[in-house]
């Protein structure tokens, strides 16, 4: 596994054999160097203060004008950064389908008519008559941060169903032209475009109230702090009731955190890498906090620590995910008759 600043990335052959998170365990501190990765490693509180002190020691913020440029050149910072890799800088995710099964391919039953209300209000059908692409699909998914495609392209073809929809978007116009001269971007079956998802009031070409599935991947954590929760807010609105938002990105005290050397914090577990992108590390609470603060409730929020091995070198190196799933709210259909009564 290689580290990238879109999160690790694994060989292909390798991700499609692995389990889902937490299934290997290392018992025998002696077998360590046994395998490539280790599952669920639990840290001694002696491991836990040392990367709280290591944060400390490097946590004196930036001066504001430093910052402010780093925040008005992120479009020109990661536009460098994929002029400069293209496409040689990341692998696809295969690892996607086996902890987010949401995208693989789906049965759904017909749509009922409570699926039209959010906490037992009438949601707008804003998007029955509208046209836009993938208007006519039976199931949406949206990737925010697609770079160049490690998402989307293996979503597109490991999910066969025929209604399925892909929209990816990015920061970035290089990254999304890189997307769009892909030999299997299909414009019949996917969209990208260029979107700033810390910008609230930029519409996207997507109804309210129309997608099934929201991806963030290793991208919520390049926004401002201060940014995120109106982000967040907006893209739950484009989610259906009863649509998901999945979420995977660094968790505090990752060892990328503890890397960062004097020089790079923006804010409190906030920094700038060496090319000028940004990154946070997150509590598996202030993540919760973001999305219930969006009307959005809890189906998985994990923290995922893993041990990571370099049997070559005999390194060992800690990482820290957070993974996420969080549900647009409906009514329940029990509650309907009491409902319907009321406007009777």
């Amino acid at each position: 596994m290689t580290e990238t600043v879109n999160g690790p990335t694994e060989d292909s052959a390798e991700a499609q054999k692995r389990p889902q998170f937490g299934t290997r365990f290392l018992t025998d501190p002696r077998q360590v160097f046994q395998h490539n990765a280790w599952d669920n490693v639990e840290w001694s509180a002696e491991q836990e203060q040392a990367a709280q002190k290591k944060v400390q020691e490097n946590s004196q913020p930036l001066p504001a004008e430093k910052q402010e440029e780093f925040d008005n050149r992120a479009n020109e910072y990661w536009n460098d950064f994929y002029t400069i890799h293209e496409n040689r800088f990341f692998k696809d995710r295969h690892w996607l389908f086996t902890e987010f099964p949401e995208l693989a391919p789906q049965q759904k039953p017909p749509q009922e008519a409570e699926e039209n209300l959010i906490n037992g209000e009438d949601v707008p059908s804003t998007h029955n008559d509208a046209v836009f692409p993938g208007a006519s699909a039976s199931y949406r998914i949206l990737e925010v941060g697609c770079g160049v495609g490690n998402t989307v392209f293996p979503i597109l073809k490991t999910n066969n169903d025929p209604g399925l929809f892909v929209y990816c978007c990015d920061f970035s116009s290089t990254a999304v032209d890189l997307v769009k001269s892909n030999p299997e971007y299909d414009p019949s079956c996917c969209h990208a475009f260029v979107h700033d998802m810390s910008d609230a009031s930029a519409e996207y070409p997507i109804p309210d109230h129309s997608l099934d599935v929201i991806v963030l991947i290793f991208v919520l954590s390049a926004l401002h702090p201060q940014k995120m929760q109106n982000s967040i807010n907006r893209l739950a609105r484009l989610l259906k009731p009863g649509g998901v938002l999945l979420l995977r990105d660094y968790g505090r005290y990752d060892m990328a955190q503890l890397r960062f050397k004097k020089g790079r914090c923006l804010s409190d577990n906030f920094y700038v890498r060496g090319d000028g992108t940004r990154v946070y590390f997150f509590t598996q609470d202030e993540l919760h906090d973001l999305f219930s603060s969006a009307g959005l409730e809890k189906v998985q929020n994990l923290v995922d620590r893993r041990l990571q091995v370099n049997r070559g070198k005999q390194l060992t190196m800690y990482r820290v995910w957070v993974q996420c799933k969080y549900r647009k709210k409906t009514i329940l259909s029990s509650t309907l008759p009491n409902l319907c009564k009321r406007r009777c």
